[in-house]
């Protein structure tokens, strides 16, 4: 059984990752409320730590190892708990997985329907069964502090990242700096604002 699996992020997908351990690449399944939050928890080196759920996957004539990572055991723990609903394997679940878990888990206990069933595969039949379920069950998983990040948001740091480091910012200076900018300014909407953002403290630091 592979618990946690740490290794350099040399791909990232829709859906999954592919990390080099020692020159072995593997392809870890990663939810997308997960795979939002890789770039910020790399190392300088654009290393990764997960912990892993594995199994493996039947189909006729053979048995593939699958491995789906998270951030940390809670994150994990909430995956095997969501898929004890009949009908929700690891693959659904994780493709279900779009929204913060702890947003999720606020919705199950509320027996809120309508947010359920926004998720990809769960329809209003599915999301009752998961309220039927798990309601009263899932408590502390609504004190993750994760958040929502929009792929506008993710789109607009690649973007930001990318200008640093053609001015020859290292990558982890340059992560740094765009993080500060975000959390002075939520209001921040476009690639341009960010940069001004950056500069104007920069500015200020210098004087």
């Amino acid at each position: 059984m592979i618990a946690q699996i740490y290794g350099k992020v040399v791909e990232k997908n829709e859906n999954s990752l592919i990390l080099d351990v020692n020159g072995v690449s593997y392809q870890v399944f990663v939810p997308k409320t997960v795979l939002n939050r890789v770039e910020e928890n790399l190392d300088k080196d654009r290393n990764l730590r997960l912990v892993t759920y594995h199994y493996q996957s039947l189909e006729p004539g053979r048995s593939t190892p699958i491995l789906i990572g998270f951030l940390n055991s809670i994150e994990r723990e909430f995956f095997e708990n969501f898929i004890t609903v009949s009908g929700i394997g690891p693959k659904a679940a994780v493709k279900a997985l779009i929204k913060p878990i702890s947003h999720i888990a606020k919705a199950i206990d509320e027996a809120n329907i309508d947010l359920l069933k926004l998720l990809p595969g769960i329809g209003e039949r599915k999301a009752r069964e998961i309220v039927a379920k798990l309601q009263g069950k899932v408590g502390k998983f609504g004190l993750i502090q994760d958040r929502e990040i929009t792929e506008e948001k993710e789109d607009l740091k690649e973007e930001a990242l990318q200008v640093l480091l053609q001015l020859q910012y290292k990558r982890s200076e340059a992560k740094e700096m765009i993080e500060k900018a975000l959390k002075r300014r939520l209001d921040i909407k476009t690639t341009e604002e960010l940069l001004n953002e950056m500069y104007r403290e920069k500015k200020i630091a210098t004087s």
